[in-house]
């Protein structure tokens, strides 16, 4: 491979050395006035040969053209032709910036050629003849350096353009990263100024209503300390995400798998009797990954609690070898209903699980109830993460819905109103790779 890139480069400059040196030995052959011997041959292939290296020292290629191309002018007058190779080398050291050393080469040989032609004046050539030739000569020096300066002008010129096109687009990467910052900023001031107050006033309502009962001697209701404890936990994470949001450099939000007890204790205050289990050796994951099922199961659950009536869920994952399947069943009733229209909840968990490849399913379970199962790629992470919560109990494994089937389903909720339990959409298996369709568990809500 390197051959071949190698002989792709240097082809060129291989082409023009031999070139010249065949033209030369040709010139020699059939219009030298004097035959060339084997001296005058060496000289024209190391004045010629040497241009094979003029592109990487140009230097060194000038010097050596012209010392053999002198050489050979003074010992067999071959004309014209002897200035080819070095009007070559004198372009190339030009172009590299070797400006002195090209004008003393140039002057060296225009006075070997002009020695030459008073040789031959005194062989009776005429002077005028040999006047054109010095003159042509000059013309043809005075061209090579013209030409190498304009081509050094042209290179700079094009590295110049090419840095400022490469500034150019590090500029719009800035300005790019800049408004997303600006924006991230301005999110997280309005979502500040309006979800943070009226969750602190929600949460301040329920701690004095707390307080007050408390002090009574009465008895606290249970949905009033769930309100209070839900109202807390909204405020951590919302602080998580406006922290996030207001970092130049994109970071995970902390709710992980080692957070999956404490979220299951909060659904089980809440009245959702809630079944944690774990199966397969565990393993750290990627942050992304864990942050994705920490959602879906919360979700998940969230749907269960609004629209399966308080039925009791299960939520099992499993560690396979090179994914992790999330599971939440519960069981309530699920019927068919073609007018469900998809809800916000399962379009979220599918965008989720389709930003990391993954594929998502939900629908009702053939024994009654509602399954969300999403299978998500899980290579181990580089960094350990933190322990997962406890297996609870061994869960036996239930299929997913059969690829291509259609269902739909319909939860008679305890309090649900119309709107929010007009039923799920259909849900159709998804190919390896990509996400399940638009399935809504339970209502339009969800």
């Amino acid at each position: 491979m390197n051959g071949r890139r190698a002989w792709r480069e240097n082809w060129p400059d291989l082409a023009l050395g031999g070139g010249l040196a065949v033209t030369l030995a040709v010139n020699s052959l059939v219009l030298a006035e004097k035959p060339a011997d084997l001296l005058d041959y060496l000289l024209m292939a190391a004045g010629a040969g040497v241009l094979v290296v003029g592109r990487r020292v140009p230097a060194v290629a000038l010097v050596v053209s012209t010392a053999a191309m002198v050489a050979y002018s003074l010992r067999s007058d071959p004309g014209v032709s002897a200035m080819v190779p070095v009007l070559v080398a004198i372009f190339l050291a030009v172009r590299a910036g070797t400006f002195v050393l090209s004008s003393v080469a140039g002057l060296l040989f225009l006075s070997a050629s002009f020695a030459v032609e008073l040789l031959g004046v005194a062989d009776g050539r005429p002077a005028r003849q040999i006047t054109e030739r010095l003159g042509l000569a000059m013309g043809w020096f005075v061209a090579a350096i013209v030409a190498g300066v304009v081509s050094r002008h042209r290179q700079a010129y094009l590295e110049q353009v090419e840095q400022r096109a490469v500034e150019a687009e590090r500029t719009r990467e800035e300005a790019a990263l800049r408004r997303a910052g600006e924006e991230r900023l301005r999110i997280a001031r309005e979502l500040h100024d309006s979800l943070t107050h009226n969750i602190s006033i929600i949460k301040l309502q329920a701690g004095v209503a707390v307080h007050l009962h408390r002090k009574r001697g009465e008895e606290v209701p249970e949905a009033l300390l769930a309100i209070q404890e839900a109202s807390t936990e909204a405020m951590r994470e919302l602080r998580a995400t406006l922290d996030v949001l207001r970092r130049p450099e994109d970071e995970a939000p902390p709710n992980g798998l080692h957070r999956l007890g404490e979220l299951a204790e909060r659904f089980r205050s809440a009245g959702l009797a809630t079944t944690l289990s774990v199966r397969g050796p565990r393993r750290p994951l990627p942050e992304p990954v864990e942050q994705a099922a920490y959602r879906i199961v919360q979700e998940s659950l969230t749907n269960v609690t609004r629209h399966a009536g308080g039925a009791p869920a299960t939520v099992l994952l499993t560690y396979e070898a090179d994914r992790l399947v999330v599971q939440v069943d519960d069981a309530g009733t699920a019927e068919p209903d073609p007018s469900a229209v998809p809800g916000v909840g399962l379009i979220g968990m599918r965008e989720r699980v389709t930003a990391l490849g993954g594929r998502l399913t939900a629908g009702p379970r053939p024994g009654g109830g509602f399954r969300v199962r999403a299978e998500l790629p899980a290579p181990a992470a580089d960094a350990p993460a933190a322990d997962a919560p406890p297996a609870e109990e061994a869960l036996p494994a239930v299929d997913a819905p059969p690829a291509g089937d259609s269902a739909v389903a319909v939860r008679p909720g305890a309090a649900a109103t119309g709107e929010e339990r007009a039923g799920a959409v259909p849900v159709h298996a998804a190919p390896e790779g990509t996400a399940a369709g638009d399935r809504e568990q339970g209502g339009a809500a969800r």
